[in-house]
Parts: structure tokens; C-alpha cells; sequence
């Protein structure tokens, strides 16, 4: 009866962190691709529309500022109050902050005051996005046993790709259904409000989730006051790896999920429904290998798949938009399938990676803010930097030079990672499961049941 209380766990705790990633990126994704398609006209003066598109990705760009701060506060609520109780307060603020955004006025009906709002509503979102995903991914790892959290943990990051192919279904729905005209007027915001129902369904299952064994045995022990402080003290050069080997996978993400939709459509002149076709089909790639990604991390180690997937990422840049500048839908649906398998090699195991840099007593915190620091550096400004590239070189390819780039930053990060080191980090988790078990709190036998 135990075993199968665990088990549940396990899996109640897999799929809430699977929905609150789901959600935090089904928000992040309709506010790009909105970004990209309608937001430079709807919320800016008119004018030249290069000028508009840089503006909008500079919104989205903004809402990253805001997340060192998300993850701090988060950090240190997770470490000191548990994991659960700061994913509902995470999961709350960004479901309001993006059903919000469907209700503002545009230019045209309230001048500056769009704008701002707009910003204000990013600001939000980049702040509950700061702690959501560090305390989803410490739910799903913490719960699984230590040989399997690269696949457990991998549910997570699924959920990244499975709010982006949501969001997409959504935004086909509503353009096809309303047209183009009606799309661009008012339609738009429909994605936006849907947001609440999402909300509805995570808040429902997260809440019947049990805390974190590994923190039960944090508590027991009494939570550090200062967690923050120790991640700079106790482990700096973890936290810088952490981040960095995020910078590629991240930067080279925005520029599949948001430049390449305004590329597509403002330089390709493809439709809407074109270009956001090939980028589903880049998300159900991208959700297929992070779980493999996760899966052979448990098996061949954590650094062996990041090597792979960014090697892949700098082999394939330039013939990445060699395919796209095709403009033939079977190309560029191969082109993005490539591309979104390198994402997922590098990004199916970030769960379990990040949590095995940190001990327990400040996991939480070390885990937000490398993953807050790894964003603001990469995807932040990933598009704008992509857009800016484009409009002085003249050139797609100068973008496939920074995609190059990025993914040799993070390779050199990624070899600076000790397996041993997130060995040793395993085998301590195992010891405050067991203290957990003689707590009274159910943990998962070693077959994950």
C-alpha cells in the first residue's frame, strides 16, 4: 500500500509540474507569437513595421528583466516553506497576469497607457515565471528515484513544448476561425483568456500533490534562513555553469518560437497559418526529444547528451535557414524537426541537472536564479538581437552565425560539468529520502513504483 501511495506520487507530481511548465509556456508562447503577429500594430504607434516588430520583441525581451527577482522570492519560499506551497502562489500570478493582457486596450483606444500596461503585464508574468519552473522541476526530480530523474524530470520540460504546440492549435483555431481581419482586430486576445482554464485544471491536480519528500526532510532537519546567500557562498561556480549551459538552448529556443514566425511571415511573405503549422511540427519534435534526451541522461550521464545536443546545434544553424529560405513547407518542417531535436537533447535533462548542482537547503533558490540568469542572457533578448542582425546585415545567416555562437558557449560550459560531483549530490538525496521514509512519508522503491 505504500509503494503504490509512492508511486502515485510520483505521478501526481510528474504531471502537475508537466501542466504548471505546460501553462507557464502555453503564456510565454501566445505573448511571442502575438508579439510577433500583432502586437508591433496593436500596441505601438504606426510606422515603419521593422521598427514596430523590434518594439515588440522588446516587450518580450523585458518580462526576462523581472525574473531574477521572481526567482529569488520564489527561491527562498521554496527553500524556507516548501515546494508546494510556492508553485500555487507561482502558477496563480501568472494565470492572472496573462488573462490580463487579453482585456488591455490597444494605441489606438488609450495611447501610451497601451504599452505600459503591456509592459506591466510582462513584468508580471517574467516574475511568477522567475520560481515556476525550479519548483516544478523539484517536485517531478525530488519525488523520482535517483536513477530516473532524468526521465521523470523530462515531463517537465515536455511541457515547454506542449504549451508552445497548444498555443499554436489555439492561434490556428482562432485565425482560421475568425480570419485574418477579425484576428489581427480582436481575435488575438481569445488565446489570452483561455489562459484561466488552464489554470483551473493545474491548480486542481497541484493541490492534491504531496510536498517534496527531500524537503520534508529539509523541515525536519529546520530550513536554512538564508538560502540565497549560500548559493553565492557555497556554490558560485555551480551557479554560473548552471546558467551558462542554459544561454544556448534558451537564445536558439526564441528564435524558433518568435523570430522565426515574423521572418517567415514579414520576410517569407507566408501566411500566418503557413509558418505556425511548421513551427507545431517543431514542437512535437522538440516534445519527443526531451524525453529521450531525459531517458539517456539516467543511462550515459547528463553531460555526454548536452555535448551531443550542441554540437548538433552549431552543425545545423546555417543549414537550419538554408531550408527555410526554401519557403517549401517540407523543408522547413525538416529544418525545424533537426533544430527542435538539439533543443530537446539539451533541455529534456535540465531538470535533473539543476537540481543535482545544489544540495536540498537551497536547491530551490539555486535552481530559479540559475535558470533566471541562463534567460535573461539568452532567450531574453534572442529575438531582437536576431531581428537587429537581420536588418543591418541584410542576411539571415548572420542570425545562423549568433545561433552558432551561443551553442559554443554552453558546450564549453557543459564541459565544465562534473558527473561525479552530480553523483555524490544523488547519493545525498538518497540519505534524506531515507530520512523522509522513517519520517513516515512514502518514497519510491528503486523501480519507481
Amino acid at each position: 500500500m505504500e509503494r503504490q501511495s509512492a508511486s502515485g506520487d510520483v505521478r501526481r507530481a510528474a504531471m502537475s509540474s508537466f501542466l504548471g511548465s505546460a501553462i507557464e509556456w502555453y503564456d510565454f508562447t501566445i505573448f511571442s507569437t502575438a508579439a510577433a503577429l500583432v502586437f508591433g500594430s496593436a500596441f505601438f504607434p504606426a510606422g515603419d513595421p521593422t521598427t514596430q516588430s523590434l518594439l515588440a520583441f522588446a516587450t518580450l525581451g523585458i518580462g526576462f528583466l523581472a525574473r531574477p527577482l521572481g526567482g529569488a522570492v520564489a527561491g527562498h519560499l521554496g527553500d524556507r516553506l516548501g515546494r508546494k506551497t510556492t508553485l500555487l502562489l507561482t502558477l496563480s500570478i501568472m494565470g492572472v497576469a496573462t488573462a490580463a493582457i487579453g482585456l488591455l486596450p490597444t494605441y489606438g483606444q488609450a495611447g501610451l497607457v497601451a504599452p505600459v500596461l503591456l509592459v506591466v503585464c510582462r513584468l508580471v508574468q517574467g516574475f511568477s515565471a522567475g520560481g515556476e519552473w525550479a519548483g516544478a522541476a523539484l517536485m517531478a526530480v525530488e519525488h523520482a528515484p535517483t536513477h530516473r530523474r532524468g526521465l521523470w524530470g523530462s515531463f517537465v520540460q515536455s511541457g515547454t513544448p506542449f504549451g508552445v504546440i497548444l498555443a499554436i492549435l489555439v492561434f490556428l483555431a482562432v485565425q482560421i476561425g475568425l480570419g485574418a481581419d477579425a484576428f489581427v482586430a480582436w481575435g488575438w486576445r481569445v488565446p489570452f483568456l483561455l489562459s484561466f482554464v488552464l489554470l483551473g485544471l493545474a491548480m486542481y491536480i497541484r493541490l492534491r500533490v504531496a510536498e517534496s519528500p527531500v524537503f520534508v526532510a529539509v523541515r525536519k532537519a529546520k530550513p536554512t534562513r538564508t538560502p540565497l546567500l549560500r548559493v553565492f557562498r557555497e556554490r558560485p561556480r555551480q551557479l554560473v555553469i548552471a546558467a551558462l549551459t542554459f544561454v544556448g538552448c534558451n537564445a536558439i529556443g526564441y528564435v524558433f518560437l518568435s523570430f522565426l514566425l515574423a521572418y517567415g511571415t514579414g520576410v517569407l511573405r507566408l501566411d500566418r497559418g503557413t509558418i505556425l503549422l511548421v513551427s507545431l511540427v517543431g514542437g512535437v519534435a522538440w516534445c519527443g526529444a526531451n524525453i529521450v534526451g531525459g531517458a539517456l541522461a539516467d543511462r550515459l550521464g547528463r553531460r555526454s547528451i548536452y555535448v551531443v545536443g550542441y554540437l548538433l546545434f552549431a552543425a545545423w544553424a546555417f543549414p537550419f535557414f538554408a531550408l527555410v529560405n526554401t519557403a517549401a513547407p517540407l523543408l522547413m518542417c525538416l529544418a525545424v524537426a533537426v533544430l527542435c531535436i538539439a533543443i530537446g537533447l539539451t533541455f529534456g535533462p535540465q531538470a535533473a541537472l539543476f537540481a543535482e548542482l545544489f544540495p536540498p537547503a537551497f536547491r530551490y533558490s539555486g535552481a530559479s536564479l540559475a535558470m533566471a540568469i541562463g534567460s535573461i542572457l539568452g532567450g531574453a533578448f534572442a529575438p531582437l538581437i536576431a531581428t537587429f542582425l537581420l536588418a543591418e546585415t541584410g542576411t539571415v545567416f548572420a542570425v545562423s552565425s549568433y545561433m552558432a555562437a551561443v551553442a559554443i558557449i554552453s558546450l564549453v560550459a557543459v564541459l565544465a560539468l562534473r558527473e561525479r560531483e552530480l553523483g555524490d549530490m544523488r547519493a545525498a538525496d538518497e540519505r534524506q529520502r531515507a530520512v523522509s521514509a522513517r519520517s513516515g512519508a512514502p518514497v519510491p522503491d528503486e523501480a519507481g513504483r
